[in-house]
């Protein structure tokens, strides 16, 4: 890093956005995962539904009147833009945003709602990114880096004073990894003030840059992404945050869309707040074991709640059929009356509630006079399934799947 991050400089963050960032308190001791004491820094509750306005704010605050007089430009996937936006107009600055064309419409809307101008750009963030440099050289805007920069790496670190002024002995803190400036600012402010803390970082297995990253130990820059978790979307770690993730950060890990999805819906149900995917990274890799927190108090940061409504079903029924509460029954039958009743008869007494039921006669797998039947149950877990296929099993039907 050609500049060093001072903490006198995250404090000084912490000043300026006093009356500005909204200072969510924990939540916990939640049971996300009985095995160990995991609270939540819900940041979805955040002024714009996400962290990112700690950074935006504080880096727009300390421009200079020439840099004011011209205007800012962001490119983001929607939440830095909405963060750049509410900080440019709350200072009386122009700014122009470049999001991917496929951003959620929510997020696109409520950015031009906060005053910025938008340009949709075909592609990822990546591609937005581009298209920023290119405007800001032709107009001499100040360009806001969503992450590679070291005032909104400043501004993020202050999430770690509010974690540690309201809990000082924290052991573990788990935090959501894009682009990767929110990780860096926090474990920066976390080893500074309680070098004994462990820092988890969380990649979606389908964007895991910075993981990669870490593990080769010099910037990857992945070919493409997808994951549902569009926040954390980000093909290549920024220069600042990845030497701050591999000084300060204790391990990265993964998780998978469908744990992303389970870990929404829990969010959902026992908390009842509503994380983005890339808010509910964090909260996945504990309830599915991906750190080593046992027995620790452990912070996971929900880092955003802008979820695309459009999308939350899905998302919804991917969480309840990897958390056991949905699944789908295959059967290989004798078609022949009678049949039908007697298994719906055993899924309702055994406390399956039957969704929907398809009749397949032309399958390849089943004999001449056989039918498939795939009946789809609310269950409670993944041990209610397994009770039903032996209680099926039992009476002698021929449970495929």
């Amino acid at each position: 890093m050609s500049e060093q991050l001072e903490i006198s400089e995250v404090y000084h963050a912490a000043q300026v956005l006093r009356d500005v960032a909204r200072h969510p308190r924990l939540i916990g001791v939640t049971h996300l995962n009985p095995e160990s004491q995991v609270y939540l820094k819900p940041e979805n509750l955040q002024h714009t539904g996400a962290f990112k306005l700690r950074g935006a704010y504080y880096k727009i605050s300390q421009l200079t009147p020439e840099e004011r007089a011209k205007g800012v430009i962001a490119c983001s996937a929607g939440n830095h833009a909405q963060g750049v936006a509410l900080a440019a107009t709350h200072n009386g600055i122009k700014s122009l945003i470049c999001l991917p064309a496929g951003a959620p419409i929510s997020k696109i809307e409520a950015t031009k709602r906060l005053g910025a101008e938008v340009c949709l750009v075909p592609g990822v963030y990546d591609d937005a990114y581009q298209k920023a440099i290119e405007l800001q050289k032709e107009h001499g805007y100040t360009f806001i880096h969503p992450f590679d920069d070291l005032k909104v790496i400043a501004g993020q670190g202050t999430i770690a004073l509010e974690i540690l002024e309201e809990m000082p002995d924290v052991e573990a803190v788990i935090v959501p990894i894009g682009g990767g400036g929110l990780i860096a600012g926090m474990a920066f402010t976390l080893k500074q003030l309680k070098p004994d803390v462990k820092v988890y970082g969380v990649q979606a297995e389908g964007a895991p840059s910075m993981y990669e990253s870490i593990k080769d130990g010099k910037r990857e820059h992945l070919n493409s992404v997808s994951t549902i978790a569009d926040g954390i979307a980000v093909k290549e770690p920024g220069v600042n945050t990845f030497e701050f993730c591999s000084r300060y950060v204790d391990e990265i890990v993964t998780v998978t869309e469908d744990e992303i999805a389970a870990s929404i819906l829990a969010l959902i149900e026992q908390q009842k707040l509503v994380a983005e995917g890339a808010g509910a990274v964090a909260v996945a890799a504990a309830m599915f074991n991906k750190v080593p927190i046992k027995g620790k108090k452990t912070v996971c940061v929900v880092s955003g709640g802008n979820i695309d409504v459009t999308i939350l079903n899905r998302v919804i029924t991917r969480g309840l059929v990897k958390s056991g509460r949905n699944f789908t029954l295959k059967l290989d039958v004798g078609d022949k009356p009678g049949q039908l009743s007697e298994i719906c008869s055993i899924l309702g007494s055994n406390g399956a509630n039957i969704i929907s039921v398809t009749h397949e006669r032309n399958s390849n797998t089943t004999s001449i006079n056989g039918c498939i039947l795939r009946i789809e149950v609310e269950t409670r877990n993944h041990d209610h399934i397994s009770l039903l296929k032996k209680a099926l099993a039992d009476a002698g039907h021929h449970v495929v799947n």
